[in-house]
């Protein structure tokens, strides 16, 4: 029976690793994140790849919701002091 793994090449339009690694370092991927991803696509393991990809992406939205509040919270301040005369 012939191997069903899913390779670099099936998975992305990336020519190499080290193009994925350093795209998951720009989205600010921790290196152990880096790591359990690589070894997901090394083993052809497309669902745990885009699990572990997901959930950093659930993070870094969830921070920018955190700065989404502070921003309206400052906005806020800024326009009360402005209506005070």
């Amino acid at each position: 029976m012939a191997d069903k793994r899913i390779g670099l090449e099936e998975m992305t339009s990336y020519g190499s690793k080290e193009a994925v690694i350093q795209n998951m370092r720009d989205a600010g991927c921790s290196q152990d994140t880096i790591e359990c991803c690589m070894a997901s696509l090394d083993c052809g393991e497309k669902t745990e790849l885009l699990k572990q990809l997901e959930k950093h992406r659930e993070g870094l939205l969830r921070k920018v919701h955190e700065e989404e509040k502070r921003i309206d919270c400052l906005d806020y301040l800024v326009y009360q002091i402005r209506q005070c005369k």
